[in-house]
């Protein structure tokens, strides 16, 4: 029998070079878009790209990654990435979210 390894587990963090930027769901608007309140103390209000949306269902209360959009940056963006509940736990222990 072998002893299971407590390996580090990888979590997808934001890219800097891509301005990515964590966030928390706070309102769902209907029609694929969300309203995020991000780490840099702005609140956007975000969409999930058609790539995306329907492979990854979020709700209320989702850690997420957020790219904010070239033009109106400040106010809008994209849902790129949602966290897991396990994932968003850790990330919240660590004081990251």
């Amino acid at each position: 029998m072998e002893v299971p390894t407590s390996e580090p587990i990888r979590i997808r963090m934001p890219r800097e070079k891509d301005r990515e930027v964590l966030g928390v769901v706070i309102g769902v608007m209907g029609g694929s878009r969300m309203r995020v309140a991000c780490k840099d103390q702005k609140e956007r209000m975000c969409r999930i790209p058609g790539k995306l949306k329907n492979t990854i269902w979020v709700k209320d209360g989702d850690v997420v990654i957020i790219k904010p959009w070239e033009i109106q940056g400040d106010i809008k963006g994209d849902i790129v990435w949602r966290y897991n509940p396990h994932q968003a736990r850790m990330l919240k222990e660590k004081g990251m979210v």
